[in-house]
């Protein structure tokens, strides 16, 4: 799930609570936690479907009114309504993705169970940071979709971080591939 700037900027000080999105399949989970793209988390408490939104809910969200709200939701499907609490610690995979301590075999054994694509994912992002994935995806042979999905695995790994357009490697990604580059591995 994707945190516009309005939406982190009213998180962080307090004057956004809710968020609406319109989705053909939901894409977020109560109790789900997700980083707010500015190194914060936000916890959806609640979600639900709705087939109206009312004036406060849209002021809730952002809005100055209903209007505004609709004319700026996008896609198809159904409107879903989440209540967001900004939390008050450190995203883990953050912590994780600026530490430079690997454990080489552990993260070739994990890129392997991925599949082919993970070891040339994480060199084409170290070669080609904020490129957009739809650029960067054919050159591995994924669609878009899948590239970005592999991406997020890597990401759990704390090998990547995505930036506003495309992606860079994160320290941890670094160090893996400087010490795979010194002592290569099986999968590099």
């Amino acid at each position: 799930m994707l945190f516009e700037r309005r939406l982190r900027d009213g998180l962080r000080n307090g004057t956004i609570t809710v968020a609406f999105r319109r989705w053909k399949r939901r894409q977020a989970s109560a109790g789900g936690r997700y980083r707010t793209g500015d190194g914060g988390i936000a916890e959806v408490t609640a979600l639900s479907v709705v087939e109206e939104i009312g004036e406060d809910d849209a002021r809730a969200a952002g809005y100055p009114g209903v209007a505004e709200l609709l004319a700026d939701l996008r896609g198809e499907g159904a409107i879903y309504r989440l209540e967001l609490r900004l939390v008050d610690e450190p995203d883990p995979r953050e912590e994780l993705a600026n530490d430079e301590r690997v454990d080489v075999a552990e993260i070739d054994r994990r890129l392997a169970r991925m599949g082919a694509w993970a070891r040339p994912t994480l060199e084409l992002i170290a070669r080609r940071p904020g490129v957009r994935a739809g650029d960067l995806a054919p050159e591995v042979g994924l669609d878009k979709d899948r590239f970005k999905v592999g991406v997020r695995r890597l990401k759990e790994l704390g090998l990547t971080l995505s930036l506003e357009t495309g992606y860079r490697i994160s320290p941890r990604g670094h160090a893996y591939l400087a010490a795979t580059k010194e002592h290569p591995s099986e999968t590099a």
